[in-house]
């Protein structure tokens, strides 16, 4: 969770797909942001101050930090093309 923290304080972009975001959570790095994961995560990612958005890929550029994150492997397509738009 350390080095989850050490990225969002260093202001370093993230991605995460299906129950990556669960390190979020943990880390306690997710009120205030927008994402999305495997659905049956959103319940820990509203608890973590996060709103949960069912949609392929969601990008947020909120407090001075990028994070793009996807439901599933199958909107891997989607995912990709996010974090090239957001990290390039």
């Amino acid at each position: 969770m350390a080095f989850v923290r050490a990225f969002v304080d260093a202001k370093k972009p993230i991605a995460a797909i299906c129950h990556g975001p669960w390190s979020l959570v943990e880390a306690d790095v997710l009120r205030g942001k927008t994402l999305t994961s495997w659905p049956s995560l959103q319940t820990d990612i509203r608890n973590a101050g996060g709103t949960w958005v069912d949609q392929d890929v969601s990008t947020c550029k909120e407090q001075g930090w990028t994070l793009v994150t996807s439901r599933k492997p199958d909107d891997l397509k989607a995912f990709t093309a996010g974090m090239a738009a957001a990290f390039a």
